[in-house]
């Protein structure tokens, strides 16, 4: 679907997906508004201007990603959706599942960032920032509308099943397992073996089927399968720890989902699995036997027929299979606050940044200084955030705060290579800048970004300034 004219005040949004079965593009327009509940920036009224149609993410014999195949689908996506990369304010591209395990995948992601220019971030395997994707791509809407109820989505792809639990649209907990349509893989139209995975391997040998590539599985045997990877994702919904600490459970635990006691969570679906139990329960019926080559139509069948995972089947998410590739979209970015403190002498953007601390507004200069000095042992810099403590709306504190920063950039300083990002809650970036830097007269690689929400995060890229803000990602969600 290629995009209508876009308003002037307006910003470009895309994301990429290359997933175990499929991959997909998504591109987006949306305004930068002050939200008036939160008094933060924000995409406002985002609308989608292209989806791609999704394509089998191409593998070589060797179980490497085709990465000449897939930058042939990337030009297209592009030249389809009008997409310049100049014209990007920001967006993401990640690899997942099973095609994450590949020799080549982060060649792929770092292929992608450099096609797309300094908008892009680009990552392979972050288990728990797909979950979290997953989880605002299609049910973040939802959640918000019935902030009473506790909604955990199952994203089943052909690799991985990424678990989120959320409330009211925060991600409460996350977890990622290796249940998915694509452990096995078999002539489309039969159930002729042409692919075991290690993990398939052990549950096949757990349930005492013998089978191997190039056999055919009876119906008794798929059953069997289906039942044990539907008996998996029953223990995700009711948080039965135990089931993945025994084997071969313990093989397809990649990350733990804790979910809190006591809850009972609706269970929603995405991924290609989740679109075909929507389609299925909305009387569109399931295609032929293993048409796409996996379990994915079987496994469909089988969450359906489960009495736990079918319960909540009323409440439909949004984007389907696209689920993830929305999340990378929409939700990935946040935008900063418009009075920066962003100094000349550090170019945007700054990519890889590690959050090396989140201090309280009020930490005293000895954790302060210990934060600056990590930076400074970084190999491009890193971010500390500050949130908390005492109030930064009032001036006492805003000066105090950014006293004691200009004290540990002096106890420690930053040569240029490796800038220090605070990223702040509060609207207060440029007073603490300039405190900070004794008002110019004590200049350091110093970025102070305000308004940011708190985002338990490992990474942070800060993209380019556009209006006086700047788009920050996160990454290596904990």
């Amino acid at each position: 679907m290629a995009h209508a004219g876009a308003a002037a005040d307006e910003v470009m949004l895309v994301g990429f997906d290359f997933g175990s079965t499929t991959s997909s593009a998504m591109a987006a327009r949306a305004r930068i508004a002050l939200n008036c509940a939160t008094g933060r920036q924000e995409f406002q009224n985002p609308r989608v201007v292209y989806r791609s149609e999704p394509v089998f993410t191409p593998f070589r014999v060797a179980g490497d990603i085709d990465i000449s195949n897939l930058e042939q689908h990337v030009e297209r996506w592009l030249a389809e959706g009008g997409i310049a990369p100049e014209a990007i304010f920001s967006g993401g591209a990640i690899v997942t599942g099973l095609a994450s395990e590949g020799a080549n995948a982060e060649a792929l992601a770092k292929l992608v960032e450099a096609r797309l220019g300094d908008a892009i971030i680009a990552t392979a395997r972050d288990p728990a920032l797909e979950s979290w994707l997953a989880f605002m791509g299609s049910c973040g809407g939802l959640s918000r509308a019935l902030p009473e109820r506790a909604i955990l989505n199952l994203d089943i792809g052909g690799g991985t099943t990424n678990a989120a639990l959320g409330q009211a649209g925060e991600v409460i907990a996350s977890g990622c397992h290796f249940i998915g349509a694509r452990h096995l893989r078999f002539a489309p139209g039969s159930y002729r073996l042409a692919f075991v995975s290690r993990r398939a391997r052990a549950v096949l040998d757990h349930l005492g089927i013998a089978a191997a590539e190039g056999e055919t599985l009876t119906a008794r045997e798929v059953a069997a399968v289906t039942a044990f990877l539907v008996r998996a994702l029953e223990a995700l919904a009711e948080g039965d720890g135990a089931f993945f600490r025994a084997e071969p459970a313990r093989l397809l635990v990649d990350v733990a989902l804790a979910l809190p006691a006591s809850r009972d969570p609706a269970v929603t679906f995405s991924g290609g699995v989740g679109e075909l139990v929507y389609a299925a329960r909305s009387g569109a019926g399931l295609p032929p036997t293993t048409a796409f080559g996996d379990l994915g139509i079987d496994l469909a069948r089988a969450i359906l027929a489960s009495p736990r995972l079918s319960r909540d089947l009323d409440l439909v998410p949004e984007h389907g299979g696209r689920a993830t590739v929305c999340g990378l979209t929409l939700h990935a970015t946040e935008v900063s606050g418009a009075t920066l403190h962003l100094p000349d002498t550090v170019p945007l953007p700054l990519r890889e940044l590690p959050v090396l601390a989140s201090l309280p507004s009020d930490a005293d200069s000895a954790r302060l200084n210990e934060a600056v000095a990590l930076v400074a042992r970084t190999r491009a810099g890193g971010c500390i955030r500050i949130g908390g403590g005492a109030d930064l709306r009032s001036a006492a504190a805003v000066k105090a705060l950014g006293t004691r920063v200009a004290a540990a950039l002096a106890a420690v300083p930053l040569d240029a290579t490796r800038p220090l990002v605070l990223l702040l809650a509060e609207n207060a970036a440029k007073t603490v800048g300039l405190y900070a830097t004794d008002f110019g007269r004590a200049p350091a690689p110093l970025l102070v970004i305000d308004e940011v929400p708190d985002r338990p995060a490992q990474f942070a890229r800060v993209g380019k300034a556009r209006g006086g803000m700047v788009p920050i990602s996160f990454y290596g969600l904990n």
